[in-house]
């Protein structure tokens, strides 16, 4: 049995410059963190050549061609996994439409759970390229790959995008004490909206092709992703509240799916209640809600807004295998057992 733990991640700044469509001609930063938030995915041997899938909904069948689920089954082709396994998974929140990249963790889980199940290592730069290459090439999704990158790393990192694909990983110095302030000043709300992003996605990168205005939104978005990496190392960690108002309203501008009136009332209270800036997460539309505000600040915004507060916290590490267990062949068992081992029969990184 193996288990592995990918964190969901939240995004401050920069987001939308990781569309290829705009990253190959410009491009792209983006700063965000992983957060306490998971996706859990388990694979077990089967006891017959089989493949089960637990997700939203269960699958049996007999190969890998014949999973629905488009990213299980690019995983298992990759790999080269014919059948002979169960995979299920689990989410602490709900796990699509809500702006936290839950769909990249679990594919960046999945293949993390696969290599180990082959007893293979995978880097998480690896990792991220191979999650980036299922869902955008495989699975033919318009997406970006912040996303990836969040979960494999974890951590707070500034992300660049770069013209040629490759992307570069650069951690935030931010000391113990800055980043325990930073997150007790952060406060997410969920909105109870869920949303597709792709349709948002698909028309905002035909924009990034081809609109230069959508192109110079961005541009600015990606500059707001500088300055706060150069605050952030300074230890300035309260220069997030205006960065995430200024990315906020240009990422209204970008595509007007992004919000509506009802989460424009939620913003504006919030802003009345205290908050210094915030934005919704992901592409817009619904999700989670976040906001940067001073703590003292926190019980009037969550009485202004009236919505499921989510507590949060920064997580430093990426995806990792949580259990490793093979069962040993009955020879070894026996030997352990002529050597005074009672059980050595579980590993765990």
């Amino acid at each position: 049995m193996i288990i592995t733990q990918t964190p969901l991640r939240m995004s401050f700044a920069g987001g939308g410059s990781d569309l290829p469509a705009y990253y190959r001609r410009f491009g792209g930063a983006v700063v965000s963190t992983a957060i306490d938030k998971y996706i859990y995915i388990n694979v077990n041997k089967k006891f017959d050549d089989w493949i089960r899938v637990s997700y939203s909904r269960t699958e049996e069948v007999r190969t890998a061609d014949e999973v629905e689920h488009p990213v299980v089954r690019a995983c298992l082709r990759k790999l080269g996994i014919a059948g002979g396994l169960e995979i299920t998974s689990i989410a602490d929140i709900p796990s699509r439409g809500t702006g936290l990249g839950s769909s990249s963790s679990f594919t960046t889980g999945l293949l993390l759970a696969l290599h180990a199940h082959r007893s293979r290592y995978v880097s998480p730069s690896d990792l991220a390229e191979e999650s980036c290459h299922i869902e955008i090439d495989s699975c033919g999704e318009r997406i970006g790959k912040q996303d990836q990158y969040a979960a494999a790393f974890g951590g707070m990192n500034f992300i660049r995008f770069q013209p040629d694909d490759s992307v570069l990983v650069e951690p935030i110095l931010c000391s113990v004490e800055h980043l325990q302030r930073l997150q007790s000043s952060l406060l997410m709300f969920y909105t109870g909206k869920t949303r597709s992003a792709s349709s948002i996605l698909v028309e905002q990168s035909a924009q990034a092709e081809s609109s230069s205005i959508t192109q110079a939104l961005l541009g600015r978005m990606v500059h707001l992703a500088h300055e706060l990496r150069a605050e952030l190392n300074r230890g300035n960690v309260d220069a997030l509240g205006a960065v995430l108002d200024e990315g906020w309203q240009l990422k209204r501008e970008v595509h007007p799916a992004v919000s509506n009136s009802i989460i424009d009332d939620w913003y504006a209270a919030a802003k009345r209640a205290g908050a210094a800036g915030g934005k919704l997460l992901g592409a817009g539309g619904g999700g989670f809600l976040v906001f940067y505000a001073p703590p003292e600040k926190h019980p009037a915004i969550e009485l202004a807004l009236g919505l499921k507060r989510i507590d949060v916290c920064l997580e430093p590490s990426g995806s990792r295998v949580l259990l490793y267990h093979k069962p040993l062949p009955r020879l070894a068992k026996a030997q352990f057992a002529a050597a005074g081992v009672s059980h050595a029969v579980s590993i765990q990184q």
